[in-house]
């Protein structure tokens, strides 16, 4: 039996080691299929999708990859499916910023697993809420079959796709489609509701294949006759350009890129430093999210030197209000403290942990950042909010609804990175995946879950216990323990960031060092959007 390989993530490693792992690991996501896939695309005379990318990108090594742990580990009884099988992320072709939507026909032949969807979906909303140009490499067998109840009905499954085709294209938001392969069944939707259609030779776009027609209505038909890209081009009328292979068909796309009017001038290029070395952030939070540490000090790693002014600094301390500056780019920050602290009246507040005074405060500074539109960046480093007699007392419930209302109803660009743990209600309330951020970024150390593994496991031992008494039974302490350690191992598994990446939760896991960059990135993409014909209103506030 071979030897198990050592998951770093559960040996209390370094951050610094959790990176170096997490970046191995996302090297062979990109691989795809493997040899095997590789070996297919090259019999049918196609290029891997990667290869597609080093063609049709300006600059394929600076590609802003997006969802590449989509599925990770998701589907074991139908083996590996690397990042979905769907390249998605954002890169320059001919100095524009475009969404890159690619199937990658190495892994199932670039069938649609209910990830694979997912994550086509949230790429086209961020293309959406960045007015970014999209461009389909379509080479895909169509809904995995034996998942297909999971793909093809509800409101956020395939058909959803196209129903985004046509709103995209009523937005004025261009859209390129390049057939490169197969493109079958309701699949083929997709590339007819763009705004330009390309399609190689060799390659086939069809509602129903040979096997399917036959089946249907008893006619034997020539696959390029019934839907070959000659045919479409000759006959139907549907193809706009017929390429002769990948590469001729990628220049095409190119030329038509070419076309689109410029994007608007990046920001003047000045030098803009730190304070301190964003290498300094793998020491000051640690791999375990266990380190209490000021919360300004990680700020110093990524803000500009000397643009911090913070709101509120005396008031509501275990939140972090500032307004600053990332590489030029005026922001508001809304940052949860991790070191412990005092109140002005004295009274010791847990870092990690949400109080009344911290929600409000937070709550008020996104109005004003609404009312200056300015961008918001949410850091979550938390454990959630404060519980226990007094904390109901003094209205926690209140003023945590009040920061939920402010976030909710949030109009300006939002972007959220979790640092170390989002638990509870402080995922929500610092704007995790239900609130809709443009962005949502994460290190490598992160944590998802409703609270933590132990508490958790402990909560649900005193469940079983009582409904264990209920029926005039005990549980002695060695089968406690052993339900103890499952549920806890159950619940460190589900923590891993790993797991919230395979299932959407994230966009992008990031290294420390690399945060800056990323959170440039991400702001220069977000005020493409213009917000003249969006007004802010929150709802109903308790007092």
């Amino acid at each position: 039996m071979a030897q198990k390989t050592k998951d770093p993530f559960m040996e209390s490693p370094s951050l610094f080691t959790l990176s170096e792992e997490i970046s191995i690991q996302e090297s062979i996501l990109r691989e795809g299929g493997g040899k095997k896939g590789k070996e297919r695309q090259s019999r049918l005379g196609r290029l891997t999708v990667r290869e597609r990318l080093e063609i049709l990108l300006d600059h394929p090594d600076a590609f802003f990859e997006l969802g590449i742990w989509a599925g990770y580990k998701m589907y074991p009884e139908y083996g590996e499916l690397p990042a979905a099988g769907v390249v998605t992320g954002i890169g320059e072709v001919c100095g524009r910023n475009v969404m890159v939507i690619a199937n990658d026909a190495t892994v199932k032949a670039g069938a649609f697993f209910p990830q694979s969807v997912k994550k086509l979906l949230r790429a086209q909303k961020i293309a959406f809420d960045c007015r970014l140009p999209i461009i389909y490499l379509v080479d895909s067998s169509g809904v995995f079959l034996p998942l297909q109840d999971e793909i093809f009905p509800d409101e956020d499954d395939f058909g959803r796709i196209f129903r985004n085709n046509a709103v995209l294209s009523a937005s004025g938001i261009p859209q390129f489609s390049a057939i490169m392969g197969n493109c079958i069944a309701g699949g083929g939707y997709l590339p007819v509701l763009c705004d330009k259609l390309l399609m190689t030779e060799g390659s086939g776009l069809y509602l129903a294949g040979p096997a399917l027609v036959k089946a249907a209505i008893g006619q034997i038909v020539d696959p390029e006759e019934l839907g070959g890209a000659k045919m479409h081009a000759e006959i139907s009328g549907t193809v706009d350009f017929l390429e002769k292979d990948d590469s001729s068909c990628l220049l095409r796309l190119r030329s038509l890129i070419d076309l689109l009017p410029t994007d608007p001038e990046p920001l003047r290029q000045m030098s803009f430093e730190v304070e301190h070395y964003p290498y300094t952030l793998y020491d000051l939070v640690g791999g375990e999210n266990q380190k209490t540490y000021d919360t300004r000090n990680l700020l110093s790693c990524i803000i500009d030197r000397g643009s911090m002014q913070e709101y509120k600094a005396q008031y509501g301390p275990t939140i972090v209000t500032a307004f600053c500056k990332i590489n030029g780019n005026p922001v508001g920050i809304v940052a949860n403290q991790k070191k412990h602290g005092l109140t002005g009246k004295g009274e010791i507040e847990l870092g990690g942990v949400l109080y009344a005074e911290s929600a409000d405060k937070a709550a008020r500074f996104i109005l004003d950042c609404n009312q200056m539109k300015l961008p918001l960046i949410f850091i979550q480093d938390v454990v959630g909010f404060m519980v226990g007699k007094e904390a109901e007392q003094t209205g926690i419930i209140r003023s945590g609804a009040k920061l939920v209302n402010a976030v909710s109803n949030s109009i300006v660009p939002k972007i959220t990175l979790i640092v170390g743990n989002s638990f509870g209600a402080g995922n929500y309330a610092l704007c995790g995946k239900a609130y809709d951020p443009n962005f949502i970024f994460a290190w490598p150390n992160a944590k998802y879950a409703v609270m933590g593994s132990e508490q958790a496991a402990e909560t649900l031992i005193e469940v079983r216990k009582k409904s264990k008494e209920r029926e005039n039974e005990i549980l002695s302490s060695d089968e406690i323990q052993k339900i103890y350690e499952e549920l806890k191992n159950s619940y460190i598994e589900q923590m891993d960031i790993r797991y919230g990446a395979a299932r959407g939760w994230i966009d992008k896991i990031i290294a420390p060092h690399a945060t800056r960059d990323a959170l440039t990135k991400a702001l220069m993409l977000v005020k493409r959007a213009p917000l003249t014909n969006k007004s802010f209103h929150t709802g109903v506030f308790q007092v």
